[in-house]
C-alpha cells in the first residue's frame, strides 16, 4: 500500500488518499459527513457515516451518489464495497482515519 496522501482545505474539511494496487480509497471527512470512496479501474463506491460516528454506514454508488443500502457494521459495508468493486475485501486500502467507521 502506498503511502498516505493527506490534502486540507480551507473549509476545515481534510482528505486523505491511498492507492493499493489498481484500487484507490479517498477518506474524506466535512463538517457533517465521513465518508470513505473507492474507485477501481472506473468503478466507485462509498461509505459514509455521519461526524459523530453513531449513525449507520451508507453504502452508496459515489461519494456523492445514490445510497443503495445501510448497515451497522463497517465489514459489511466493506463486503458490500468488495462486491461492487470485483476485489477481495482485503484488497481493499483503509487510510488510518477511517478505521473506527461503524458501529
Amino acid at each position: 500500500m502506498a503511502d498516505p496522501t493527506r490534502t486540507d482545505a480551507s473549509d476545515g474539511s481534510s482528505t486523505v488518499t491511498v492507492d493499493a494496487g489498481d484500487v484507490t480509497a479517498t477518506y474524506i471527512e466535512t463538517d457533517g459527513e465521513r465518508v470513505l470512496a473507492f474507485d477501481r479501474e472506473g468503478r466507485t463506491a462509498a461509505i459514509a457515516q455521519n461526524v459523530d460516528g453513531y449513525a449507520m454506514l451508507k453504502v452508496r454508488t459515489a461519494a456523492d451518489g445514490d445510497e443503495l443500502e445501510r448497515y451497522y457494521g463497517f465489514d459489511m459495508a466493506l463486503d458490500h464495497v468488495a462486491e461492487r468493486l470485483d476485489v477481495a475485501v482485503a484488497d481493499l486500502p483503509i487510510p488510518e482515519a477511517a478505521a473506527d467507521m461503524g458501529m
